[in-house]
Formats: C-alpha cells, structure tokens, sequence
C-alpha cells in the first residue's frame, strides 16, 4: 500500500496528491469515474468534435488560487483571459459589461460608475491578500486586516436590505447581482455578497480565463505532475470503506461529509458523525448545454465579447428568481448562468459550429427539465437564438446527483453556503480539514474555502497530512521543480 491514498480525483484531490507526491511520498488516487476531473471534466456531450464543460467552464481561480500560482498552472495550460470577464444583459439592448479594466466598466455605468469603483477598488487594490482571506478557514487570524476590514465593508454594503443606496440606475446593481448570485441562495445575504465581490474583485484583477481545450486541461496538468513525480492514479474504482486503504498512513478525502460517514461507518466517533449529519447541502442546478450553428445573436453586439454572462434581467428580477428556489419553487424567468467559450476557444468546436454552456438554479433534487425556461431568457436577450440551436442536451438536478454522489440533491457546490456553514465547514475548527480519525483528512468543497476550481481544500489537507504524520515541509510546486 502506498504512504497516502486519495479518494476521489476532483481538483481538491488531484492538487493534494500533486502536493504528497511533490514531497517524495508514494501517492495512489482512487477515482470512481472512468476519467479524472470531477467537477473540471470535459467530454463530447451531443456530436463529435465539439466540446462540452460538464460543470465548471470558466475559471476566476485559475490564475488566482494560491495553489495554482505555486503550481504554475498558467505556465503549463493555455488560458484565454476575455476583454470582459462577464455582463448583465438588461432589456432593450442593453447591458452592464465587467471588463478586466475597472476605469473602463466605471466609464460604462453612467451615474453609478464612481460608486461602483468606490466599492470595488479597495478590494482590486489588495485582490492578492483578500484572496488568501477568503482561501482557508475564516476562524484564522487573517494576515493583512486592512483587506479583511476593506472586504467586511464591502459585504456588509451589498449583503443586507440596504444594497441599492448607493446607486440610483439599474446596470451597477445587476452586474453585482449576477456574481452575487452564483452561490445558490437568497439575495441579499452576507454569503451571496461576499461570494459575489470576491468574484467581481478578480475580474478586474487577473479576468475569468477560459482554458483552451476545456476544464479538462486543468484535471490533466494535475494528474499529469501527480504521474511524473511517481503517483498512481486508478480510475473506475470506487472506494466503499476506509478499510480499503487503511494501509497508508495518510487519506486524502475529496468527497462530501455524507460519503464521509459512508466510507467510516463505525470507525467515526459518534459526535463528529453526528456533525456530519448535521451538515446541510443546498439547492441545485440544472444544466443545458447547446450546440450553435452560429453565434449567439446579442442584441447588444458587445456581448459577444464576454466568456461570462449572467442573464436575467435586473437586480430585483435576479433575487426574485433566487427567492423562488429557496421556497422551493422553479422560476419562470430563471437566473441563467452562461458561457460561449468557443468564442474564444476554436477548438471547442468544429469551423462553423459554436457551444454554448448554461445552467439555472433549481430546488434540490429537481427532475424537472428546464431547457425552455433557459432558452427563452436568453431569447430574451438575443432574439433569433432559437433558430441557431442545432441541439441541446439538459442535465437536471436529480442527473448531476446521480453523475457525483458528492453532488447531493444537485448540489454541486458541496454544501449550502450560509453563514453558519462559511464558519462550520464542516465542523467548528480552525483546521477543519482534519477529520476525528488520524492521518484522514477531508479535503472536498465541504471543507474552507468551499466551492469553485481552486485546489485550496486539497492543499490544506495535504499540508496537515505533511505535518501531523509525515513532519515534512512544503515541497516546491512550480513546474521549474522537475520531476523525479
């Protein structure tokens, strides 16, 4: 058996064997599905040739992570980085475009710019020490309290009910509701807010980039560093029992709390399974993917410039939708997610051909199909889409569950994002990423910083595996550390 076994290669546990196996240890990684990525997979979903993110598509992390910074990633995968990380598209043409330029989205928000640069600016300014904040657990004593004081304003300005004073139009609001919305819940709300100002926060520091191929690139320049430095990576095998690998002296876990009380059944003491029984997962998605004979005919012809956008229309109309899931309810006029990376990206699909990846929010454990519901809001903003679909494929609620048994109900977030649970994640603990059992460590986005492509969960597991059992350091993870 090997010194460590990871279960699960999602990105979480990809960069927590990438770091194992960089420290000279021998690492073995179980994998269920017949390919790595989890969340970052890629595959032909409809016709040949062209390719479809089966969840996460573009990447605010990608540059940002502090995994992936020591990792390189941007030294080993191509990523484009859009003019405009992404846009609100509002009725009668218009829209509020987040370009990786602050004075430029200030110059387009008319009445609003300043506010919106008054907000966002201090945060742009410290983007690198307010993405290490928010990177671990926020029980810790954060390094730089200037950013962290500078974030709590922000949060607290655009998390409660009085989030419109300082604006008095309609496109600020809705370009910082749109990244607002992407944690599934109620807005306003702390999380949501703090969610979407660390998202908007990167968009005019490093962009959103979009990795040529693919999210799948990002999977396989892991598993590739993983192989080169002596790992082992063995897919199509599920994991049932720790007692599976209870011959390593370290286990990395990449999955939810619930699979956790699977996989340790009696071996777990009865309060931290009680903990984990008590974690609470959130509502879901529904996923439509489509294939274009043409691109996506914007009313507003700069949209055409975004990787990113976020359709449904104001800030009231964006919450009122985001009200309807939390009730359980699905939305007429949804909040749909969406990206056109082969806009960007031409080997996405063959010449002539373009994707289109989107998803909207629905209740956990949906079964409903939502591709009408997500192709007229986008009709909505581009009149005409319906006739330049050539397919489309729908993945509900209930299809991601059974896709990842980590995605409960759908959720692919790891977990509902409310405030109890940003500080009980999933248990109240500086070092959370440790479970009760010695040498096993959780490492999936039920641990801090939770959800997204980061490699962080992976990377602190694997840092206290290092410490507590093999009293090692860090190795170095640049790609100029050649492999073994």
């Amino acid at each position: 058996m090997s010194d460590v076994s990871v279960v699960g290669a999602g990105p979480n546990g990809l960069a927590a064997a990438v770091v194992l196996a960089r420290a000279g240890l021998s690492v073995e990684v179980f994998e269920a599905g017949e390919t790595v990525g989890g969340g970052s997979r890629t595959k032909e979903l409809m016709e040949p040739g062209h390719l479809h993110d089966i969840c996460s598509a573009v990447h605010p992390m990608a540059l940002a992570s502090p995994f992936f910074r020591s990792f390189g990633l941007g030294q080993r995968i191509d990523l484009v980085v859009p003019e405009v990380s992404y846009a609100s598209p509002l009725d009668g043409g218009r829209a509020a475009l987040a370009y990786k330029d602050l004075d430029r989205t200030v110059d387009g928000l008319g009445r609003d710019g300043e506010a919106y640069r008054r907000l966002l600016e201090p945060l742009v300014e410290r983007s690198e020490a307010v993405t290490e904040l928010l990177m671990g657990s926020l029980l810790n004593i954060p390094r730089d309290p200037i950013a962290m004081a500078r974030f709590g304003l922000a949060v607290l300005d655009q998390g409660t009910p009085l989030w419109n004073r300082r604006f008095v139009e309609d496109a600020a609001p809705a370009l910082l509701s749109g990244v607002a919305a992407h944690p599934v819940g109620r807005m306003p709300s702390l999380p949501s807010a703090g969610g979407g100002l660390m998202l908007g926060t990167l968009a005019h520091s490093v962009g959103w980039p979009i990795p040529v191929g693919g999210s799948q690139a990002i999977a396989d320049a892991l598993a590739e560093d993983i192989r080169a430095h002596g790992g082992r990576i063995v897919t199509g095998h599920r994991v049932s029992s720790l007692d599976e690998v209870a011959g390593s002296q370290a286990v990395i876990l990449d999955v939810s709390p619930s699979v956790l009380l699977e996989l340790g059944g009696d071996r777990l003491p009865a309060r931290y399974a009680r903990a984990l029984e008590q974690f609470r997962y959130g509502n879901a998605a529904c996923k439509v993917d489509f294939i274009l004979s043409a691109p996506v005919p914007w009313s507003n012809p700069e949209l055409a410039g975004t990787g990113t956008l976020h359709l449904g229309g104001t800030r009231a109309e964006l919450a009122a939708a985001e009200t309807d899931v939390a009730a359980g309810r699905h939305p007429r006029r949804p909040y749909v997610l969406a990206s056109q990376p082969s806009g960007f990206d031409p080997t996405r699909a063959p010449a002539g051909r373009h994707i289109l990846w989107s998803y909207c929010h629905v209740p956990a454990g949906s079964t409903v199909d939502m591709t009408e519901a997500v192709t007229a809001q986008i009709e909505r903003f581009a009149p005409g889409f319906r006739d330049v679909v050539v397919d489309s494929s729908v993945t509900t609620a209930a299809d991601l569950a059974r896709y990842n048994e980590n995605y409960v109900g759908g959720d692919f977030g790891g977990g509902a994002v409310t405030l109890t649970q940003m500080l009980r994640r999933p248990v109240l603990s500086p070092s959370p990423w440790r479970t009760a059992l010695p040498g096993v460590y959780l490492s999936s986005a039920s641990t801090p910083p939770g959800p997204g492509v980061h490699g962080m969960g992976g990377l602190h597991a694997a840092h206290l595996a290092l410490k507590d059992v093999f009293g090692m350091p860090v190795p170095d993870l640049s790609p100029s550390a050649g492999a073994v």
